[in-house]
C-alpha cells in the first residue's frame, strides 16, 4: 500500500481462483475510494456511502465462499480463520460504519476506514489466506485464552474512563498493524530477574493525545509536543503497570528498555511477532491500539490465578468445575463410516478427523466388526452399497443387542419416500444427501450431538 492506492501484486495470490478472483474485486473498490480521499462534498460523501456497501457487499461473499473452500479442503485452521472473517464482518467494520456515518464521512473517518480495511486486507491475505495453502502460518495461534482477553478488554476500557474520561469500545481483537490517520507508535519492554519478558505496543492516534493528554498539561497546541511526549510517557507507563496488576508475575518486574518508534518500524516488529493480545480501540476522541507479548503466560500456569485468603474457596471451587468440564470434554466422539467407495471413506475422514475420532468400514459385516471392537457414538452408513445394501447392513446392526440404540444416519444420493417408509421400523437417527456441501454434511452432525446433549 503506498499513500495513494492499494497495489495489486501477484504475491498476493495463493493459488486458488476462486480467492484469489474476490481479492482483486476488493482491491479494486478500495483504490476506487482512494480518489475520493480527501473530499468531504455531498458528491464525495455519496460516493463512499455507494462503494462502502459494495466493498461490504463483496467482502462477505469473499468470507462465505473462503470459508466454503477451507471446509471442503478439510484445513484444520479453519475455526480460528473463521473467527477472524466474524470479528471483522461482525464487530470491526460496523463500528467504523458507524463512525462515517455519525461524522458525515469526515476526512478523519474516512482515512480510518481506509487504513484499518485496507491494512487488514492486505494483512490477511499475506498471512491468514496463504496459511490455507501452507504458504505462511497463521499470527493468530498463541493468543491468550478467550476469558483472558475479555478481561485484558475490561480493563484497558476502564483504564481509558479513569485515565482519559472516555468511554471506548472495542474495534478488534486481532489488530495487526494497520495505520489509522498519524500515529505515535511506543514500546515499553519490562524483564524480571526470573527470565520473564513483556513487551507492549502502544499506539496512540495524534488527535487522541492533543484533545486527551494536551488538556491535561495545558496548552492550545494542535499538534503532540515535548511537553505531551513526556506526559504520554508517564501516563503509559502507570497505564501498562496497572494491566500487569491482572497477571501473576515472578520476581521483580523492571522497565529494561523504552522506544519511540516511526511506523514502518512498528510494523516490521509487529510483522515478527505472534502476540498474545493485541486489540484496537475507539475512544471517541482517536483511535487507540494495545499489543501485547509474553510468550510465558502460554505455559501451564498462564491461566491460574494467585491464590490468596480472600479468593481461595472460588478459586477452588472455579478449579474443581474447569476440571470436570475439561475430562468430560477430552473424548473425543468416535464416528463410524460405513461405504463401498475408498473415496467418500477418504473425503469424510478429512472431513471430520479435526474434531471427531473416525474409523472407517467397507462392508456391513466390517462394520459390526468394528463395532464389536470399538463402539462408536454414531455411525454414518451408505444406502447405496452393492452386495448387502445400508437397509440390511442396519437390521443386523439392530440385530446385536449391544448395539440396538447406536444412532445411524444413512448417507444417500437421493430420498426417497417408498424407501424411508421401509426403514423407520430400524429407527435411523437421519438422512443426509451426499450431494450437500462438505460443511453442511459437518454442521449436521455438529448439530446431532449438540441436541443429543
Amino acid at each position: 500500500m503506498d499513500q495513494q492506492k492499494f497495489v495489486w501484486s501477484d504475491r498476493y495470490n495463493i493459488g486458488v481462483e476462486v480467492i484469489d478472483r474476490e481479492h482483486r474485486k476488493l482491491f479494486s473498490i478500495m483504490n476506487k475510494l482512494f480518489t475520493y480521499k480527501g473530499e468531504n462534498d455531498e458528491k464525495s460523501r455519496w460516493a463512499y456511502q455507494e462503494g462502502i456497501k459494495f466493498f461490504k457487499g463483496h467482502a462477505m461473499k469473499h468470507f462465505a465462499e473462503e470459508e466454503m473452500y477451507m471446509a471442503s479442503i478439510g484445513y484444520e485452521g479453519y475455526e480460528a480463520h473463521r473467527r477472524l472473517h466474524d470479528i471483522f464482518r461482525k464487530k470491526t467494520l460496523p463500528e467504523i460504519e458507524k463512525e462515517l456515518i455519525q461524522t458525515r464521512y469526515s476526512p478523519e473517518a474516512v482515512e480510518h476506514f481506509l487504513g484499518v480495511c485496507g491494512g487488514w486486507l492486505i494483512g490477511h491475505t499475506m498471512t491468514e489466506d496463504r496459511a490455507i495453502i501452507g504458504g505462511a502460518s497463521s499470527r493468530w495461534v498463541d493468543l491468550l485464552p478467550e476469558e483472558e482477553q475479555t478481561l485484558m478488554q475490561k480493563t484497558i476500557l476502564q483504564l481509558m474512563k479513569d485515565v482519559f474520561q472516555l468511554d471506548a469500545r472495542v474495534l478488534s481483537e486481532s489488530y495487526s498493524g494497520e495505520k489509522f490517520g498519524n500515529g505515535i507508535y511506543y514500546r515499553l519492554l519490562y524483564g524480571s530477574d526470573k527470565g520473564e519478558k513483556w513487551e507492549f505496543f502502544l499506539v496512540f492516534e495524534e488527535r487522541l493525545l492533543v484533545e486527551t493528554v494536551g488538556s491535561i498539561v495545558g496548552g492550545d497546541a494542535d499538534k503532540v509536543n515535548v511537553l505531551m511526549m513526556n506526559a504520554t510517557r508517564y501516563i503509559s507507563r502507570q497505564f501498562v503497570e496497572r494491566i500487569l496488576e491482572h497477571f501473576p508475575t515472578e520476581g521483580q518486574l523492571e522497565l529494561k528498555e523504552e522506544n519511540l518508534l516511526n511506523y514502518k518500524k512498528f510494523d516490521r516488529m509487529l510483522e515478527r511477532q505472534n502476540l498474545q493480545s493485541s486489540l484496537l480501540f475507539d475512544t471517541g476522541k482517536g483511535y487507540f491500539a494495545y499489543c501485547m507479548l509474553a510468550p510465558h503466560l502460554l505455559g501451564d500456569t498462564a491461566s491460574s490465578p494467585s491464590i490468596r485468603a480472600e479468593n481461595a474457596m472460588a478459586e477452588i471451587l472455579k478449579y474443581l468445575e474447569e476440571n470436570k468440564e475439561e475430562n468430560e470434554n477430552d473424548r473425543k466422539k468416535k464416528i463410524l463410516v460405513v461405504d463401498d467407495s475408498n473415496v467418500i471413506l477418504k473425503a469424510m475422514t478429512d472431513l471430520l478427523e479435526p474434531d471427531y475420532e473416525v474409523q472407517t468400514a467397507k462392508s456391513g459385516i466390517a462394520a459390526i466388526r468394528s463395532m464389536t471392537l470399538d463402539k462408536p457414538d454414531l455411525v454414518l452408513l451408505d444406502y447405496e452399497m452393492p452386495v448387502c445394501t445400508g437397509q440390511q447392513v442396519l437390521e443386523m446392526i439392530r440385530a446385536e443387542e449391544a448395539f440396538v440404540d447406536t444412532p445411524v444416519i444413512f448417507l444417500t444420493g437421493t430420498v426417497d419416500r417408498e424407501r424411508i417408509q421401509k426403514i423407520l421400523p430400524l429407527k435411523p437417527a437421519g438422512y443426509l444427501l451426499k450431494t450437500i456441501q462438505p460443511q453442511e454434511i459437518r454442521a449436521a452432525i455438529e448439530e446431532f450431538f449438540r441436541k443429543r446433549g
